[in-house]
């Protein structure tokens, strides 16, 4: 999900091919995202007072990085909703229900890109398409590349952090409760978080 190359700032388009890193260049290929060693979280306020935070824990997602020119970077991303894990097994059941998710009804959570940028230094911004309930909306993560390693078992991995801020009732998330003392239970404002790890496909 994210576009591992290194842009200086340069004059022009024939200096900026010149100064890529021939590291980072090297880093260009298909790859998948290792969901045993990634995280898709996020994190919500609850009641005014908390932040409750939870993940999904069965996702998969592929990623075509081009270390030379980071634009014709893309990433794909589908999480299955019933695997959603907040530490409580009631309120996982209410986000699973027509209150929120309506996992019966849809299933999937989808992430597509369409655009990407290198901002300078190891920091990157991926945009793209978040299809939740049926409803499609664009969503821009922001990114920081956290390097490449050869695993003990062979596997070239990249690494990186991404982290963005939705409002649920954008994707029709508009359950709530008010509370006696002004506000309401759960924030309209949503933080999501990701640690991915993801392997070079042979």
């Amino acid at each position: 999900m994210s576009i591992f190359g290194r842009k200086n700032t340069v004059e022009s388009a024939a200096t900026a091919t010149a100064e890529v890193n021939p590291e980072l260049a090297a880093l260009t290929g298909e790859y998948s995202i290792d969901a045993a060693h990634s995280t898709l979280g996020f994190t919500a306020r609850h009641a005014m007072v908390t932040n409750i935070k939870g993940k999904f824990l069965d996702f998969s997602g592929s990623l075509t990085l081009d270390g030379s020119d980071p634009a014709k970077s893309t990433a794909s991303i589908d999480v299955k909703m019933d695997s959603i894990d907040t530490g409580s097994a009631d309120r996982d059941g209410h986000l699973k229900s027509a209150d929120f998710f309506k996992t019966d009804e849809h299933p999937v959570m989808t992430f597509r890109s369409t655009k990407a940028e290198a901002l300078g230094g190891d920091d990157y911004r991926l945009t793209g398409d978040l299809t939740i309930l049926g409803t499609t909306k664009p969503l821009t993560i922001d990114l920081e590349f956290n390097g490449s390693a050869k695993d003990p078992f062979g596997n070239e991995r990249v690494g990186f952090e991404g982290k963005a801020e939705i409002l649920r009732s954008e994707w029709g998330l508009t359950w709530n409760a008010a509370l006696e003392t002004g506000g309401v239970l759960v924030s309209d404002k949503i933080k999501l978080n990701f640690d991915i790890s993801a392997i070079r496909n042979a």
